[in-house]
């Protein structure tokens, strides 16, 4: 198997690396963005089904 780099992984190198040799001074939050944001999308998206769903499901059981 052939070990290959992503783009959000080569963004997080390029982002630590600025920030240890001091180019940005983002908060380390930023730096590491890359790697939590899409978790923290997909966790939001989840959550809105979630959400919809029970709505669904409470409108379905009053108009019964």
């Amino acid at each position: 198997m052939k070990a290959t780099i992503g783009f959000p992984q080569l963004l997080t190198l390029i982002f630590i690396t600025l920030k240890l040799t001091g180019h940005i001074s983002w908060s380390w939050w930023w730096v590491l963005a890359p790697v939590w944001a899409p978790v923290a999308v997909l966790l939001a998206l989840a959550a809105s089904c979630l959400v919809f769903a029970g709505l669904l499901t409470f409108i379905e059981k009053i108009t019964k």
